[in-house]
């Protein structure tokens, strides 16, 4: 993307976030990973009137291998840590998401901004205030509920025990202290009770394993009891070579919390493809999390939650055309949502 173009979007994001004068910005980058990013953000932080500084930590040892969950690149160095507390924002643009160090930064009020994505879809999918006004009450009425029932016709039916854990939003942009988010994001998520999962869940081709990155191509049932996945297997005992990978990756991990389910929720931007993965390369898959009318439940840590489960062995898995009660209230329909606020305009 031409530079110039991508200052302004990141002008617009900064605007959203409420960076002003008087505030201070941190970028935070890692090796020679997303420089035009830390140059885009610094133009349009003091374009705002704000201070800014580009903090850049070492690659990662292992160059071009896969994203370590809760890995940040800041364990043990204090003085990082300590400039990043000490600012208004943090941009992250190397996903610290499950790390110690993330809490600790959030904890002081520094708010934080995951930026990662491919710059043309950051800017394809910037937020909207319409968008988060959805988000924000989806996340209500999750926050209200005790119970969510998801089904699907391919065989999907389990229930979460909620109310042990917090309701979160994600709309793509940030502006409270203390709060992260992630550019782009459009959905909300709670978990489970740590022993509060059962029933069965069937992954049909479509839906999505990330962070494998690619989409289902057979189909997949997971058998869950008291919050842990007991079996992994193909459907109607067919063979599923979907079924052996995702076995075979949480076993690598030699850690049975790698089983446990962690938060869930729906997506909500109509303007996320779920076919985004045909598209954009490099990215965390933030377009395939937010498509609008996805039921998403993830596997591993739920720390970021408050949760005691700090596992490096994640998945969240966007699944299509699900049906998603709270309470028994039909809250998503197939893929679609029933509660006109939560609906873009145009399918109201």
């Amino acid at each position: 993307m031409d530079q110039n173009l991508f200052n302004d979007i990141c002008l617009r994001q900064l605007t959203l976030s409420a960076v002003h004068e008087g505030e201070t910005v941190a970028v935070l980058t890692r090796g020679g990973e997303r420089a035009a990013y830390a140059d885009a953000f610094l133009w349009a932080a003091q374009k705002l009137g704000a201070q800014a500084f580009h903090l850049r930590l070492p690659a990662p040892a292992e160059a071009g291998g896969a994203w370590a969950v809760g890995d940040s690149g800041l364990a043990g160095n204090r003085h990082a840590v300590e400039a990043l507390k000490s600012v208004d924002m943090v941009v992250d643009c190397t996903f610290l998401l499950f790390s110690p160090e993330q809490f600790e930064i959030q904890h002081a009020g520094t708010r934080i901004l995951t930026a990662v994505e491919p710059a043309p879809l950051l800017a394809r999918l910037m937020p909207t205030t319409e968008l988060r006004e959805r988000v924000e009450i989806g996340a209500e009425l999750l926050a209200k509920a005790r119970t969510m029932r998801i089904t699907s016709p391919h065989g999907t039916d389990v229930t979460y025990r909620l109310g042990v854990y917090p309701t979160l939003s994600e709309y793509g942009y940030t502006d409270t202290p203390g709060r992260w988010d992630h550019w782009p994001a459009a959905f909300v998520f709670t978990g489970g009770a740590d022993d509060g999962v059962d029933g069965r869940i069937v992954l049909a081709p479509g839906d999505v394993l990330l962070p494998f990155n690619t989409y289902v191509r057979s189909p997949v049932e997971l058998v869950i009891e008291e919050g842990f996945i007991r079996d992994i297997r193909g459907l109607d005992g067919h063979p599923s070579l979907d079924a052996e990978l995702l076995s075979s990756y949480i076993r690598s991990f030699d850690d049975p919390r790698g089983y446990g389910m962690s938060h869930v929720g729906w997506g909500l931007d109509e303007r996320a493809h779920w076919h985004g993965l045909t598209q954009f390369g490099g990215g965390m898959g933030m377009e395939l999390r937010s498509f609008y009318g996805n039921v998403m439940f993830s596997i591993g840590p739920n720390n970021e939650l408050g949760g005691p489960n700090d596992t490096a062995c994640h998945f969240d898995i966007p699944m299509r055309g699900n049906s998603l009660y709270l309470d028994d209230e039909l809250i998503v329909d197939a893929g679609e949502l029933t509660v006109p606020e939560m609906k873009p305009a145009g399918r109201r």
